[in-house]
């Protein structure tokens, strides 16, 4: 019996919106801000940025609090995908086809999105970056991985987060369709649009000359 005949539409498309589900429920878990709170540092979106990710968890100057933000929001990615792959997906290996990779590929997609819009802060998380590695980890490692060099290379030259994120994102796809090909870089495509778009003040500000930089103090959310 072949995999079209054992599964169909029905069952795919329910599998899809599981793994979607699942991802989002995953992604929306605010690390970050139980993190802090959890330590006595209050509400993280009232410091800095305002945002709940590992960046600006570094600004409260307690590094370890925003390595172990960062750390859980790339885990909670990968684990939506590795979830996917493992459970929600009818067959092991069968992800190579168009109907695994919308089952796995959702998945991510929803862990994305619940990071940076969680029902839990009312739409108001994060930007993305970690669980933006996580997910490609989970995908492609040799494309997370590349995703981390660009960030890092970026990062210790211009000691701009922001831009070290922008910058690995936006060469992410190209990556992602050289190595493995058109379905990984449109899922990266997407995700790389909507991280843009959630640093959108982090962009006009690189233009104004005011973004902070990496392990600045905090001051007034942004």
């Amino acid at each position: 019996m072949g995999v079209e005949s054992a599964t169909g539409a029905t069952d795919i498309i329910i599998r899809a919106i599981f793994a979607l589900l699942t991802g989002y429920l995953l992604g929306s878990i605010p690390f970050g801000l139980l993190l802090t709170r959890a330590a006595g540092l209050g509400d993280i979106r009232s410091i800095g940025s305002g945002n709940i990710g590992a960046t600006n968890v570094l600004r409260t100057g307690n590094k370890k609090l925003a390595a172990a933000t960062l750390l859980l929001d790339a885990l909670k990615g990968a684990v939506a995908v590795l979830i996917a792959r493992y459970f929600i997906l009818p067959f092991q290996g069968w992800e190579s086809s168009l109907d695994g990779a919308l089952i796995v590929h959702g998945a991510a997609i929803g862990a994305f999105l619940g990071h940076v819009f969680p029902v839990w802060l009312k739409f108001k998380g994060g930007k993305g970056v970690a669980t933006f590695i996580g997910v490609l980890m989970a995908l492609n490692w040799i494309i997370g991985l590349i995703f981390c060099a660009t960030w890092l290379v970026i990062a210790f030259a211009q000691r701009f987060s922001s831009l070290a994120a922008l910058t690995a994102a936006a060469t992410a796809p190209l990556f992602a369709y050289a190595w493995d090909g058109p379905i990984l870089a449109a899922t990266t495509a997407f995700l790389a649009v909507l991280l843009f778009i959630k640093h959108r003040s982090n962009i006009a500000r690189l233009i104004q000359g005011t973004e902070p930089r990496i392990g600045s103090s905090g001051g007034k959310p942004r």
